[in-house]
């Protein structure tokens, strides 16, 4: 089958995986876009997994405070390398996850990781940080949190 640029373009603009990545997914998925970004999500844990043992060495500090201030919170995204941590996406990461911290308040990492994402329901902080990790092609993790409020 014959996959367009337009069709890949659209793909990569919808997940932010690699134009390759992109095409071979609509490939295998014959050109249906829902079957595609599946493809690319099992290719995301997939990933994510090979790289579970590299160090890490680089990262970004975040912060997202609601409101009139009655409540923010805090997090350490770390990666592999200075280059990520300074790109623009991996840094937006890190303040989405404070993001949802703030509003869904998670006792400790482990809910935190299972817990729905408020910006998109049908995935999980787990899967976001295993999407970055194919993305970025480095290992992310979130290592601290905290939330804060006033009451």
């Amino acid at each position: 089958m014959d996959i367009s640029a337009q069709l890949v373009k659209e793909l990569r603009d919808k997940t932010g995986v690699s134009m390759m990545e992109c095409k071979k997914a609509l490939t295998e998925a014959e050109g249906d876009m829902a079957k595609a970004v599946e493809i690319l999500g099992a290719r995301a844990g997939a990933a994510a997994e090979k790289k579970a043992d590299r160090a890490l060495g680089a990262g970004t500090v975040a912060a997202y405070v609601h409101g009139a201030g009655q409540v923010g919170a805090i997090v350490a995204l770390s990666c592999e390398t200075d280059f990520v941590s300074k790109n623009e996406e991996f840094v937006a990461l890190a303040r989405d996850i404070a993001m949802h911290i703030t509003a869904m308040r998670p006792a400790d990492k482990t809910e935190l990781l299972a817990q729905p994402f408020i910006k998109d329901e049908s995935k999980t902080i787990a899967d976001l940080l295993a999407g970055g990790t194919h993305k970025f092609g480095e290992r992310i993790e979130l290592t601290q949190f905290s939330c804060f409020s006033v009451n």
